[in-house]
């Protein structure tokens, strides 16, 4: 849980404690602070003038840096006369972080019990009773264990301490945002289990990357100066391979290239009119789906679009429970992405949502791979993309193929 790493590279000495299979999000009540959705879905109470400033130090892997330099800009605000306290930081056991903290006021700690074992996490309670000016929260994507406060994620916490007016300084790895995630677990072929809506990072007023070259990164490994040494040398051989660290650095730098408008070094910037661009992604409620949604949010946040997710009824309904859990799944994910989510029920689905298009004056489709059996019952022969992509042309809208990923479960 308490972890800023890679699931395999296992639990690293003076953490918070295991992952729960599923930690429980607390449910989102009238005006509640726990809410799974965006702000404007009704989950953030509080005027906007006395919402605290949220500001994310954002790495690019475990070991960059990110939380020392939550840390030092603590120390800078402090010297400024502002009221700083430590709210969590998770120094891993490493001296140079522990060194950090030095100076800065610690709010204590919350213990809680899980399966026998004692962890510490933050005492959300206890920091609002404080009230400090700024708050240092580390591990953004943390879950909290069950049953130890009133929020499932770290991140409902730190939206508890903001709508109260508290500046908040937090810390998150790359590969925990929900739209990268998958694309990490493609690349590294590590599970990511932790993760953190997007729209949680981009309410942030500042996002600084904390960034470490891959080999200074595994040097740093290699010296024990991020893992324990008994795990060193799995992660030197899975996760913190040169190729997957040079892969994270660069989603991190085409994140914040999206963020800021920003053109990454080398490439051309974009045209003024190219950020007028509209994304919508058909899907319907089968496997591979959420995998969909995922990279149409990574090529609308690339292009400062917005993002429509238009879901494709499929009649008559044969799936039953499991298409109902898929459904569930498929619009949490929807709302992590910040997306906004569409229903259609016609019969000729390819119609209606080249129709849809037109009318929402949408300029790239994104779609999953045929699954030409599916698709077969829903149109009566031929592969649904392919109609797509004609119907598309012709209405002068571009269309993106994405294979369909399904995930096994870890």
């Amino acid at each position: 849980m308490s972890r800023e790493d890679p699931p395999e590279a296992g639990q690293a000495a003076g953490s918070a404690g295991p992952e729960p299979a599923a930690a429980p999000s607390a449910p989102a009540g009238p005006g509640g602070t726990g809410a799974a959705g965006p702000p404007d879905g009704g989950g953030i109470t509080g005027s906007v003038e006395a919402a605290g400033h949220l500001s994310i130090y954002l790495g690019t892997a475990a070991g960059a840096g990110k939380t020392i330099a939550m840390l030092d800009e603590g120390h800078r605000r402090q010297q400024q006369g502002a009221d700083v306290v430590i709210a969590f930081v998770e120094g891993h056991g490493r001296p140079a972080t522990e060194a950090r903290t030095a100076g800065l006021e610690m709010v204590p700690r919350k213990v809680a019990d899980y399966h026998g074992a004692r962890f510490e996490e933050m005492d959300t309670g206890g920091v609002l009773r404080r009230h400090p000016r700024v708050a240092l929260v580390d591990e953004l994507a943390h879950t909290n264990v069950p049953g130890s406060g009133r929020h499932g994620k770290r991140w409902q916490d730190v939206l508890e301490l903001l709508d109260a007016g508290i500046d908040v300084i937090t810390t998150v790895n790359i590969q925990h945002l929900e739209s990268i995630a998958d694309a990490v677990e493609d690349i590294t072929q590590v599970r990511v289990r932790e993760r953190v809506p997007d729209w949680v990072v981009r309410r942030a007023d500042q996002i600084e990357l904390a960034d470490s070259s891959p080999d200074q990164l595994r040097y740093r490994m290699e010296h024990g100066n991020i893992y324990p040494a008994e795990q060193v040398p799995q992660a030197l051989t899975h996760f913190f391979r040169a190729d997957n660290l040079t892969a994270l650095r660069d989603l991190a730098l085409r994140f914040l290239a999206g963020e800021t408008g920003e053109a990454l070094p080398g490439r051309p910037a974009r045209a003024p009119w190219e950020t007028t661009e509209r994304i919508m992604a058909g899907v319907t409620a089968t496997p591979g789906a959420e995998a969909v949604v995922r990279r149409a949010a990574r090529i609308a946040a690339r292009s400062k679009a917005d993002l429509d997710i238009v879901h494709i009824i499929i009649s008559p309904d044969t799936g039953g429970r499991s298409r109902d859990d898929c459904l569930a799944r498929l619009k949490q994910v929807v709302s992590d992405v910040g997306a906004t989510w569409h229903q259609l029920d016609a019969g000729d689905p390819v119609s209606a949502l080249i129709e849809f298009a037109r009318s929402e004056h949408v300029t790239e489709i994104v779609v999953g791979s045929s699954q030409r059996s599916r698709w077969r019952e829903l149109m009566g022969g031929g592969s649904a993309v392919t109609r797509v992509s004609r119907l598309a042309t012709r209405a002068g809208i571009d269309v993106h193929i994405v294979a369909r990923r399904e995930m096994t479960a870890a």
